[in-house]
């Protein structure tokens, strides 16, 4: 993985072509920290140019899991503001060579980290601590429909989650 910094800030590519892990920057002294979540400038010079258009944050318990969704036109910005969690993101690109190919990710208040996910490729977490809250940006309005869900277990991808039981939703089970 080659690394860009900004400032502080801190761009890696993962295994997967199109997903980025970005280290934002933190400044840290005897009152506490200081957190710059986004910042234009930094993705701009790293021809990353996303119009966002919304925020959203889920706030949930220890083993939730909420299921791997997305759709054909979404970028997400993905972050943990508070505990941490387990983060799968998968390609579900059928024209792409990396089709079902995924990655997972640790994302904390700890370390701070943000995972940049491109349409076409799905993202589900679980809560690994008491209570995480999930935050993102996306560049579309949340359109239900649009979206295609994969089975949080389903054997043809093999996915490593960290828990065995998770809490589902209807429509993750």
């Amino acid at each position: 993985m080659t690394a860009k910094t900004y400032d502080n800030w801190i761009l890696e590519k993962t295994s997967l072509d199109g997903v980025v892990k970005i280290t934002p920057s933190v400044f840290k002294d005897f009152r506490g920290e200081y957190i710059e979540t986004y910042n234009k400038d930094f993705m701009i010079e790293n021809k990353i140019d996303i119009n966002f258009l919304q925020d959203d944050i889920s706030v949930s318990r220890k083993n939730v899991l909420r299921g791997i969704h997305g759709n054909d036109d979404t970028w997400k910005l993905i972050s943990c503001l508070y505990g941490n969690f387990q983060l799968i993101v998968v390609n579900n690109d059928k024209n792409s060579n990396q089709f079902k190919k995924w990655e997972s990710f640790d994302l904390s208040s700890e370390n701070r980290l943000q995972i940049l996910v491109p349409p076409k490729f799905g993202n589900g977490h679980v809560v690994l601590s008491e209570k995480a809250i999930f935050h993102y940006k996306q560049n579309t309005q949340y359109d239900r429909k649009s979206q295609f869900t994969i089975k949080w277990n389903d054997p043809e991808f093999g996915f490593n989650w960290k828990i065995d039981n998770p809490i589902l939703s209807d429509r993750d089970k």
